[in-house]
């Protein structure tokens, strides 16, 4: 991973006396970047963000027939991104967060990108529909677990903005979304070229036939939720020491409190075996958002152009 974990554990191993619950069910990573010369290093950042483009822009067919030839890939994959008007801000900073998330996906939790969102888009100019990444992530020889993941880009993660979060984690755990997800994975080649045990690829295929009910992948699917965010903290900072680092556990422990809260009040008596799903809430804060979106626009037009 490119950058420093400053949380990585169980929700419960960081706020043992909470009264919410289910609680033991989800987890908490934390994530920064590092400064340089006293500033922000926003090149390290849009580094990993054009580094992973490719996982969720390109199938692992066309990744394997561009590799070694990165400048093809980086055209090959700005293709297939929206490249929103300015007044539809909204989607560029979507878009930039799916990305990192499936940076995130491939370098910490080693998971395989079966689904390219990006690449599914029926439209170019559209939102990736359904969950915002879809990755299998193996256990061991013959077990596997599922990861649909919800991807944001915030100026803020303050209380006010964390309902819409938990309304959109809720419709992506719909029973119909989910077949829909599973029909995807079963459809596209991905499992087949990614997973190399072709029994394990096989029971994958068959566990998420829609002959079978969505109550037996419950316990085997993850939600991954990253909240890439403006933060004040971040944007006063000049290096990464001790001051920053606990400030920053503080500020995302707090925040996975207040969004673990309203999502269990939302969600808990809504989605059928929700204590069998686990949630991961992964925060990352950076100094200006506005700033990084017009940067990753700026990239993605030169590379189509």
């Amino acid at each position: 991973m490119d950058f420093e974990i400053l949380i990585n554990d169980d929700y419960l191993a960081l706020v043992q006396e909470t009264e919410l619950t289910p609680i033991e069910n989800k987890t908490v990573l934390s994530l920064a970047n590092d400064f340089e010369d006293e500033k922000w290093r926003r090149r390290k950042f849009n580094s990993f963000v054009w580094d992973n483009i490719a996982l969720t822009a390109l199938t692992d067919q066309e990744r394997e027939k561009l590799a070694g030839k990165s400048d093809s890939t980086l055209r090959e994959a700005a293709m297939k991104l929206r490249l929103t008007d300015k007044e539809n801000d909204k989607g560029k900073g979507s878009e930039l967060a799916e990305i990192v998330l499936y940076g995130i996906m491939q370098h910490h939790y080693k998971a395989l990108p079966v689904v390219p969102k990006i690449f599914t888009k029926q439209n170019v100019q559209d939102n990736a529909k359904g969950a915002d990444s879809v990755h299998i992530v193996l256990e061991g020889e013959d077990a596997f677990s599922l990861w649909f993941g919800e991807a944001k880009f915030f100026n803020s993660i303050e209380n006010a903005r964390l309902g819409d979060i938990v309304e959109s984690v809720g419709k992506s755990l719909q029973t119909e979304k989910l077949k829909k997800e599973n029909s995807i994975i079963t459809n596209m080649a991905e499992v087949d070229r990614l997973v190399k045990n072709k029994d394990l690829a096989t029971k994958i295929k068959l566990a998420l036939s829609p002959d079978n009910s969505m109550d037996s992948i419950k316990p085997i699917l993850h939600v991954p939720i990253l909240l890439l965010h403006q933060c004040s903290i971040t944007a006063g900072a000049k290096e990464m020491n001790n001051e920053y680092r606990t400030r920053i556990r503080e500020y995302h422990i707090d925040r996975a409190s207040a969004y673990f809260k309203k999502q269990i009040e939302a969600l808990s008596d809504k989605v059928s075996k929700y204590s069998s799903i686990k949630f991961h809430i992964i925060l990352f804060p950076v100094p200006d958002r506005q700033e990084l979106v017009d940067q990753f626009t700026n990239a993605v037009a030169f590379y189509k152009g």
